[in-house]
């Protein structure tokens, strides 16, 4: 009978086991999963934005130095740093007519590459003039002003056709 209450108090220990309680709530991981994977979006997303350069959509003035008055230009944006360009100015006779896409490569250069159509009287008596292909637009004032870098026409004068923003 002595060796039995041993055994009987070991066993009424473990059967009286604590159970445990589970007051933690249940976590979703797919959850945590979204909102670490939204704010490395959000992180990415500033990050490119500050690697771009100035927006330049919008309506802008075209100059022709041949051409008196001033026209515009639709700069249309279609990808970071690219735009879809449309413009034209006109006086009497003489006019410039501008098309094509153009990407900002660097703060000071902006890359054409469509069609200038252009006829100036004073040029081999007002013969039209279309220059396609790519054309670079440089700025020497920070960006207020682009001005066709290969300026010599077909008929050899230079242009000086400027964009202002």
């Amino acid at each position: 009978m002595r060796n039995l209450i041993p055994v009987i108090l070991l066993l009424s220990l473990s059967s009286c086991k604590k159970s445990e309680d589970n007051t933690a709530p249940e976590v979703d991981s797919i959850k945590i999963i979204d909102s670490i994977n939204a704010a490395r979006t959000k992180i990415n997303d500033s990050i490119r934005a500050s690697q771009g350069y100035k927006d330049l959509s919008g309506v802008h003035t075209l100059t022709h130095d041949m051409v008196e008055g001033q026209g515009s230009v639709t700069f249309t944006k279609i990808g970071q740093d690219e735009y879809k360009l449309k413009g034209s100015n006109a006086m009497g006779k003489n006019f410039v007519d501008i098309e094509g896409t153009a990407r900002m490569t660097s703060p000071k250069n902006l890359k054409f590459e469509g069609a200038i159509t252009q006829s100036i009287l004073d040029y081999d008596h007002g013969k039209l003039d279309v220059r396609t292909g790519k054309r670079n637009f440089s700025t020497e004032d920070g960006g207020k002003t682009f001005r066709l870098y290969e300026s010599v026409n077909n008929a050899g004068f230079a242009d000086k056709i400027i964009i202002k923003f």
